[in-house]
């Protein structure tokens, strides 16, 4: 190689990491300052579900400790996918985020074309939390307990439905796994958000529902619903009177519902690293903290890493469930 070569290498190479410096600063910069101005959250479901429950009582705190307003916006359709792509596709500056439910994890194998990629249109912030998913009936369903359920069900295979927040979310596949192990013909019954798919249920409009913890569970303290089991591995604080589906005779079973906060990709690590900082920071606050646990919420204190690791498992764990029951979108 020519030693003019080699000098316009060596140039080119020196002013490309001085750029790559410069870029890395401005994020800095940028980060000190971020934000300046409201920042928009979509939740790709209904008002009244688990990550629209929680999401405003983090983002609340977030918005007094940062002294900047989060702003909901709720964007429920095709099994959240309207949501999740309204969010990829914007500007990766940190003004739009994303918080959603284990939709996240299981649409791209359940969709031929889910619309988005996990791992590639998106950067993860935090897993602030997850939640059991609970199964409940209307009081004039006769189940008591898991087992009269089971038996009941069984005796009466293609009779009763079963409400969920949608196709794809924790609490549907949760009972799709359910359906599988125990060998269950019941029919699912979508519904466009936890909050809908709860109040078909106390309605008795669909004896059954499949749901997270926190919105079911002032219905079932109050008697409204009857909560026969909860599809975690422990119990729950909020109903520690409800066994789990492990405890009652189904062996390793665990479908609980996540709560992602994710960002579009391109969003500069800076803003990304800052935001979970100020999110397990809120999470830190002993009345917020009492406030989730009340209601049956897990906390998490994650770092981004461990965000990317969990989203990788869990898309795994799913698509078995959806390729042995050959679960299709609703």
């Amino acid at each position: 190689m020519s030693l003019f070569f080699e000098k316009t290498i060596k140039c080119y190479g020196a002013r490309i990491g001085l750029l790559a410096l410069l870029i890395s600063l401005c994020s800095i910069v940028h980060a000190q300052d971020y934000p300046n101005r409201p920042i928009k959250v979509v939740i790709p479901s209904s008002p009244g579900g688990p990550s629209d429950i929680f999401g405003r009582s983090l983002l609340q705190q977030l918005g007094e400790n940062l002294g900047q307003s989060f702003v909901i916006e709720n964007k429920p359709g095709a099994g959240s996918k309207i949501g999740i792509q309204q969010v990829a596709k914007s500007v990766p500056d940190g003004y739009t985020l994303l918080m959603v439910s284990s939709t996240f994890v299981i649409n791209p194998s359940l969709y031929s074309d889910p619309g988005f990629d996990p791992i590639k249109d998106f950067v993860p912030v935090a897993l602030p939390v997850s939640s059991p998913n609970v199964i409940v009936v209307h009081p004039s369903f006769p189940a008591k307990d898991i087992k009269e359920f089971f038996a009941i069900i069984k005796a009466n295979p293609g009779k009763y439905n079963y409400a969920s927040p949608g196709g794809g979310t924790g609490p549907h596949l949760s009972a799709e796994l359910l359906k599988l192990r125990m060998n269950l013909d019941i029919a699912h019954i979508p519904y466009k958000g936890g909050g809908p798919a709860l109040q078909a249920v106390l309605a008795n409009q669909v004896p059954i529902g499949l749901s997270a913890i926190p919105p079911a569970t002032p219905q079932v303290k109050a008697g409204a619903l009857r909560a026969l089991a909860l599809t975690s591995t422990n119990r729950s604080t909020s109903l520690p009177d409800v066994p789990t589906l492990n405890e009652s005779g189904v062996s390793d079973f665990e479908g609980d519902t996540l709560s992602f906060i994710m960002a579009p990709a391109g969003t500069p690590t800076a803003i990304t690293q800052k935001l979970n900082r100020e999110i397990n920071k809120a999470l830190e606050n002993p009345e917020l903290r009492n406030k989730l646990t009340a209601m049956g919420y897990q906390i998490y204190n994650s770092s981004p890493e461990q965000v990317t690791q969990k989203i990788k498992v869990d898309i795994e764990k799913w698509a078995k469930v959806i390729k042995s029951g050959n679960i299709k979108p609703d």
